[in-house]
């Protein structure tokens, strides 16, 4: 009896797609990435609050002095006296949380980690992608500092939004915008645009052939004279 016995070839060997490899890496680099998001919430705060006080005194000039962080709540300080239940008076100070905003950038790192990249491609990625989401989350926080002068600050906050003739319906507008669309569809859109080859090699898709296909088609009936017996 002959002890070499012939192995079928691919019998022993697992192999993985290229989607199950990315759905794999995405599920053990989003929780990793969002865990040391929130672990330095502050330093991923600071630039937005530096963006901050420089569009809100801009956009309401008479009304916003200077954006403040502690921790990771921006305190907006206004120019609106207010009086306290004991007749003491007192500036208006407003506190925003970026982090509701902010939760667009793990999901990008997350995505891009998870994507099959040189280091190089990755840090342009990440050069690219960074300080756009930036700018969202400053949307965010702007137009919620603005939502809560005009709705929630009361008398004092909507006469001072109504002076500084910005309607009430467009700061609700840019509001949603910002917490519903922005953070949700902007980190997913960059990765996309950013990894279409990637995308393409896992639905297989290599877009239109250059020349038209050979045989039948639907516009013009295929000819067949040659082919009747008679």
């Amino acid at each position: 009896m002959d002890a070499s016995v012939p192995q079928c070839p691919g019998v022993l060997r697992m192999t993985i797609s290229p989607l199950r490899q990315f759905v794999l890496a995405a599920l053990l680099w989003l929780p990793l990435a969002f865990f040391i998001w929130f672990a330095l919430s502050g330093p991923v705060v600071w630039p937005v609050g530096k963006l901050a006080d420089v569009a809100l005194p801009l956009i309401l000039p008479d009304v916003v002095s200077s954006v403040g962080q502690t921790g990771a709540v921006l305190e907006v300080d206004t120019k609106l006296v207010t009086e306290g239940a004991g007749g003491q008076r007192g500036l208006l100070v407003l506190d925003v949380r970026p982090l509701i905003y902010a939760w667009c950038l793990p999901l990008f790192v997350g995505l891009v980690m998870a994507t099959p990249l040189s280091g190089r491609r990755r840090l342009v990625q990440f050069a690219i992608g960074l300080p756009i989401l930036c700018l969202v989350i400053t949307w965010g926080v702007v137009f919620d500092a603005i939502k809560l002068l005009t709705f929630d600050a009361g008398p004092l906050g909507a006469a001072a939004i109504a002076a500084s003739d910005l309607p009430v319906n467009f700061v609700a507008l840019g509001y949603q915008f910002g917490y519903l669309i922005l953070p949700a569809v902007t980190p997913v859109a960059l990765w996309v645009t950013l990894n279409r080859v990637f995308l393409e090699s896992l639905v297989g898709w290599r877009g239109e052939p250059d020349a038209p296909v050979d045989g039948p088609s639907a516009t013009r009936p295929a000819d067949r004279a040659d082919d009747d017996p008679r």
